[in-house]
């Protein structure tokens, strides 16, 4: 499955994807972890991360793979190179792999004609094995992601905004704070 969107400028869309959980539109990932980081002689910034997530499987597939515990990890790399202005991500379940794999891969890049918007490109490989019925479990992984994948995107503009909110508070306080003290020294005069 592979799924494109576009989004804004670069550097807002990095800070939001690296701040991304926990978001009110995916309460799966109930837990993010930054297990390494670090910048490399090129200036790209790596990081290493473990998602805690809670699958919302059907109880159909919870019967299937014979375990009523869903709750997974994730390991995720990334690096953001900021010459390129390219964010990669990927992804895959450590928890669940004799049974079910998905590595997904997303990347953020600057829209070739719009240097102002930035464009995700989103892919995903899921591979069911061991499993009667495999084909109906990687069908329900499958729509399973592209939903998440929507809810992914809502979650990034909420991010943003929520950061854009914060700058602007910070900006009126510190205009407050500046303002504040001019007053007083004109009214001493």
């Amino acid at each position: 499955a592979k799924i494109t969107s576009s989004f804004r400028i670069f550097s807002t869309v990095t800070k939001a994807a690296m701040q991304k959980y926990p978001n009110p539109m995916n309460p799966s990932v109930i837990g993010v972890d930054v297990l390494d980081r670090g910048i490399d002689k090129q200036g790209r910034l790596h990081s290493k991360r473990l998602l805690s997530t809670e699958w919302g499987l059907p109880s159909i597939v919870k019967s299937i793979i014979g375990n009523a515990r869903t709750y997974t990890y994730v390991q995720e790399h990334s690096v953001v190179d900021p010459m390129e202005k390219t964010f990669e991500l990927q992804s895959s379940n450590i928890t669940f792999t004799n049974m079910v794999s998905v590595d997904e891969r997303l990347t953020y890049k600057p829209h070739p004609e719009d240097p102002n918007r930035t464009i995700l490109t989103q892919e995903a490989i899921i591979s069911v094995k061991g499993v009667s019925l495999s084909s109906y479990l990687e069908g329900v992984m499958a729509s399973t992601i592209s939903t998440n994948a929507g809810k992914g995107r809502e979650a990034m503009e909420w991010v943003i905004r929520r950061l854009n909110a914060e700058i602007e508070e910070l900006a009126a306080t510190a205009r407050g704070t500046i303002r504040t003290p001019m007053a007083a020294a004109v009214t001493e005069k």
